[in-house]
């Protein structure tokens, strides 16, 4: 064999690496070493939830809720319980087709106690156009809602598997001093409480809705809900709830997700969740350039 031809088969051999260890990055997430769902009890829809809104759009088959958004109307649903800290998780699947317009979500908030003024932790599944993914938002915001000047702190994903295909099961954690995302267990993002200014700490109710968001919900409003294809529907089971309630003792301590029971995150769990970031995330706020800095100071 030429110079020339063993060159080119050492070009070859070479791509062929770099193509399967691309698809190995982009692939199954590395072991997290931890699974914090394994450590949280399950609760069925009502022991830890009631119906908020749009109870004709709303069924519970075997502790599986179904909820659905319709011309008429969509649907909701909130924790019975108000939390000052917590584990909340759920198993989630997701409507297929043509979705545009529509938010599937599961979040945090006290929007009822501090109208136009309140916290929210998000869990968001923007709609979607067939063969686009689902874009996954997570949010943090606190006392912005309603006064003009909402200071969103997104990060956005594309997910590693079809959500619409079977159930997965996504959490959020929230103590004195972190939020972390979860996503079957993987922790996808991790806010630390920088200081008071920029943390949401007034106890909060946990929700889940479906819901017309057209105005916003994908590629800034492009594509709307299209009522051709209704109904639009969310499947949720597998509820978990650990944490302190707001009328549980002085001394209920928040849980953690980390193996060594304290806060934080494991060697193991870091190294998933920058896997995760670095290879599905598609947005975040703090490497926007056009957003302003001065509102956005953990940056």
């Amino acid at each position: 064999m030429d110079q020339f031809h063993f060159s080119c088969c050492l070009m070859i051999l070479a791509a062929i690496i770099a193509a399967a260890m691309s698809s190995v990055a982009h692939g199954a997430p590395p072991s997290p070493g931890y699974y914090p769902s394994n450590n949280f009890r399950g609760v069925s829809f009502h022991q830890g939830y009631r119906t908020l809104w749009g109870p004709q759009h709303q069924r519970v088959d075997q502790n599986t809720l179904t909820l659905w958004l319709d011309r008429s109307s969509g649907s909701g649903f909130k924790s019975r319980k108000m939390y000052r800290n917590g584990y909340f998780g759920a198993s989630i699947k997701l409507h297929p087709g043509y979705t545009a317009g529509v938010i599937t979500s599961f979040y945090l908030s006290n929007s009822e106690d501090y109208p136009g003024h309140h916290d929210e932790i998000d869990i968001e599944f923007l709609g979607t156009t067939p063969g686009k993914p689902y874009t996954l938002q997570t949010n943090v915001y606190m006392k912005g809602s309603g006064d003009g000047n909402i200071i969103g702190r997104e990060m956005r994903f594309h997910l590693w598997f079809d959500p619409t295909q079977d159930y997965h099961h996504y959490a959020i954690f929230w103590t004195p001093v972190e939020i972390i995302f979860f996503v079957d267990d993987v922790p996808i993002r991790r806010y630390p409480r920088k200081s008071d200014a920029t943390y949401p700490v007034r106890p909060m109710y946990m929700y889940g809705s479906i819901w017309d968001a057209s105005s916003w919900a994908t590629e800034n409003g492009k594509y709307k809900a299209d009522y051709r294809y209704q109904p639009f529907v969310g499947e949720y089971k597998d509820f978990q709830i650990g944490g302190c309630g707001t009328g549980g003792p002085s001394w209920c301590r928040s849980p953690s997700v980390s193996p060594s029971g304290s806060y934080g995150l494991s060697r193991k769990q870091l190294s998933a969740m920058l896997w995760a970031q670095r290879n599905h995330m598609v947005y975040d706020y703090c490497s926007d350039h056009n957003r302003d800095r001065s509102q956005i100071p953990e940056c």
